[in-house]
């Protein structure tokens, strides 16, 4: 069980175990580009920079509504993210 090798026998489960592994390293991918894009806004707002704010949350939001259509993050917790990031550029 070295190295992540498979310990399947039958083809099907074979198959499964490799799209299993696709579909993790696409996933991943996707949470690191929207943990990026909350991470500039972040910090836009940190440095009270309203201009690079606003683009960075409509950038932001966008990576969260293609990682819920994509079903990787859940509707309802990118909602309560937009709503957070909402409320932060509001108060500046």
């Amino acid at each position: 069980m070295e190295g992540g090798e498979n310990m399947a026998n039958i083809k099907s489960a074979k198959k499964r175990a490799k799209i299993a592994e696709i579909r993790t390293l696409r996933n991943k991918s996707i949470k690191t580009s929207i943990k990026t894009s909350l991470k500039k806004f972040e910090s836009a707002v940190a440095a009270n920079e309203k201009e690079l704010a606003l683009e960075s949350f409509k950038f932001a939001v966008k990576k969260l509504d293609s990682g819920v259509a994509k079903g990787v993050v859940h509707q309802n917790s990118a909602a309560r993210k937009k709503s957070s990031l909402a409320r932060k550029l509001n108060a500046m």
